[in-house]
């Protein structure tokens, strides 16, 4: 069994990992810290509904996607380095996953909805893989899916037109009804996630 110090530790050095600037600064810090520890300790729900747009213009809801299990990552195209190696991972997944494959359907949930917008979506997500689906909204809705997901981001430095978006960045995943099964950290390689991902399957297939 895995003791209680070893895993209030390594939410801290995820935290601090998945997050830049903000990880020094009260009260940011206190509520990524909040946010990390629920989602680590499965308080409360996690996920639920939402009504996006995707990238091509159209609304989509969670209902959307029954029938698939979900891969759903947070973060925004301008981010310089953990988005886009997260997304490629993602994508070698579903891609080396073959005909299994389509079983799985990646999101990619903006939280920059202010220069995330569909038409630039558009051009982003299709570098990580053909069926990824990019999704933004109002700043109001991206607000409430994060949450939902416990999922921490703010603009930095705040009021700047030239900022970054701090962020906490795992990859959530949704069994075919929507409900949350589990994460992945920050940095999960796309043959693990091959590796869950075929258990689950396979494990549904026997049920």
């Amino acid at each position: 069994m895995i003791r209680t110090q070893h895993l209030v530790g390594l939410a801290a050095s995820i935290l601090l990992a998945t997050l830049g600037p903000l990880a020094a600064q009260q009260p940011e810090a206190n509520l990524a810290a909040r946010l990390m520890e629920d989602l680590m300790w499965n308080r409360g729900p996690i996920g639920g509904p939402f009504a996006l747009v995707d990238h091509t213009g159209k609304a989509r809801t969670d209902e959307d996607f029954r029938g698939k299990l979900l891969l759903i990552y947070f973060g925004y195209s301008y981010c310089p380095d953990v988005c886009p190696t997260d997304l490629q991972q993602i994508g070698l997944a579903v891609g080396r996953l073959g005909i299994a494959g389509e079983a799985v359907q990646p999101l990619f949930i903006t939280l920059d909805p202010e220069r995330d917008t569909a038409t630039h979506l558009a051009d982003y997500v299709t570098l990580f893989h053909p069926r990824l689906i990019g999704l933004t909204g109002s700043a109001e809705q991206i607000r409430r899916v994060a949450l939902a997901y416990k999922v921490y981001y703010a603009k930095y430095p705040p009021g700047s037109a030239d900022y970054v978006v701090d962020h906490t960045s795992f990859i959530y995943l949704l069994d075919e009804n929507g409900k949350y099964i589990g994460f992945f950290p920050p940095g999960t390689t796309a043959d693990r996630m091959i590796e869950i991902i075929k258990l689950d399957l396979r494990f549904r297939s026997k049920n």
